[in-house]
């Protein structure tokens, strides 16, 4: 994977913890039907999407942030597994498609 689209991928990362940490500490109390078991919400991500993890990270309280996404749907999905378990649905869309961006040359205007 080319820097331009690890930098990109981080960039959702970043976003997706951000909103995690904004609306809850605990998501799955306030709507647990954004929320299964990390192996079932993988398996439907598969199944009904055709979308496969493209990134991940590390983000706030030890929670796992991944971006799952379709070549072929262009169908995207931002997750967030908690230490025990539970993965959470944070964001979702279309229109994924991944980028080829270089960074901009430092001292020069953009």
């Amino acid at each position: 994977m080319k820097r331009t689209v690890k930098v990109l991928h981080l960039g959702a990362l970043t976003a997706a913890a951000a909103l995690y940490i904004v609306t809850s500490q605990s998501a799955a109390a306030q709507n647990p039907r954004n929320c299964a078991p990390r192996e079932a919400v993988v398996d439907r991500l598969a199944e009904g999407y055709g979308e496969t993890r493209q990134s991940m990270g590390l983000g706030a309280n030890n929670s796992v942030v991944e971006v799952f996404a379709s070549e072929q749907t262009g169908t995207w999905t931002i997750t967030v597994t908690t230490p025990n378990g539970l993965t959470c649905l944070v964001a979702s869309g279309q229109s994924f498609e991944e980028l080829q961006e270089a960074l901009p040359v430092k001292g020069e205007d953009v």
